[in-house]
């Protein structure tokens, strides 16, 4: 492909991500207004499985195709990127309050899940049962976010009635139909972009001489983040931090309990793991999940500190992974 075309398809993935982004928080919160479910929850659920779908599905596919071990490594890095780096930035740019109660579940099962892993990783493969126990834990997540739901739906029923008429007024069929093809298209546009940008900022990279080993280590390590990190920065832009972290924390269950499990049963195989994976990165997806985490629900609220105490750490993280 020529240099021209390369900046041109760079340029176009720019756009596409940006436009897609903006499209998809819209509706997204719309929908959680209008449903009356908590924003954590549509971002733990809907925008989550609408982020990390790509993902999976290439997992899986690199799975039934022998390429098992990539698998474990591609989830686990996203998990960790997406709290060093993403989750930090959006608690720098908008710490918040939380109520504890609706974070404690899903807190509790990322890390049971990242420990659970960290665990196998240490027999050198994730095997058969745990692959099975993991699948638990994702069935308890869905569970605790319909209970979540259901609990904010009957909540939302004994709103005064003004309220729920505005509510109803913006469920018009034009409405809904907008919003629909916004988050299908915004989706989209974010898949398809990240694409674009990771290829062709690749192709560039070489162009101006940069070399593989960094190319691999920072485009790819992007590049399985980028629809995360483009829905984050959209959600802090428009101050919808529920959001974002519901996102950040549900694509995080999503990577543990669901992609590694099923490329292990597509297999029917356990899911060999790296020595150098079990020393460093394991160890390290389930640090970042204890900062992230733990001192939030301790305190009941994000502070700028915690965030910034991420960020070093993901540096840190990818600084000696490149030395090593």
């Amino acid at each position: 492909m020529s240099t021209f075309f390369t900046i041109v398809f760079f340029v176009a993935g720019l756009i596409l991500i940006i436009k897609g982004g903006d499209m998809f928080v819209d509706a997204a919160s719309w929908f959680a207004e209008v449903s009356g479910i908590p924003k954590l929850i549509v971002g733990a659920t809907v925008v989550s499985i609408a982020t990390t779908l790509p993902e999976m599905l290439v997992s899986i596919m690199a799975a039934a195709e022998g390429s098992v071990d990539m698998a474990t490594g591609n989830a686990v890095g996203s998990v960790t990127a997406n709290l060093g780096l993403i989750m930090a930035i959006s608690i720098i740019c908008l710490p918040s309050i939380i109520k504890r109660k609706d974070y404690a579940a899903k807190s509790i099962i990322m890390l049971a899940a990242s420990a659970i892993v960290m665990i196998g990783g240490f027999f050198g493969n994730i095997s058969i049962p745990v692959s099975t126990l993991l699948l638990v834990l994702c069935a308890a997540f869905f569970y605790e976010n319909v209970r979540s739901a259901k609990a904010a739906l009957s909540a939302e029923a004994i709103l005064p009635k003004d309220e729920n008429t505005a509510a109803a007024n913006n469920k018009s069929r034009k409405k809904v139909i907008i919003n629909i093809v916004k988050f299908v298209f915004g989706s989209v546009g974010i898949v398809v972009g990240a694409r674009l940008l990771v290829d062709r900022g690749s192709d560039i990279a070489r162009l101006i001489g940069v070399s593989e080993r960094i190319i691999g280590v920072t485009m790819v390590a992007i590049g399985t983040s980028l629809p995360e990190l483009v829905t984050t920065v959209t959600a802090i832009v428009k101050k919808q931090s529920s959001l974002s972290v519901g996102n950040i924390i549900g694509a995080n269950i999503l990577d543990l309990t669901l992609i590694m499990p099923l490329a292990s049963i597509v297999t029917g195989k356990n899911l060999p793991v790296a020595a150098s994976a079990a020393r460093l990165d394991l160890p390290a997806c389930f640090a970042v999940g204890l900062i992230a985490l733990v001192p939030a629900l301790a305190k009941g609220k994000f502070i700028r500190v915690q965030g910034f105490v991420l960020l070093a750490v993901y540096v840190g993280y990818v600084v000696f992974t490149c030395l090593a």
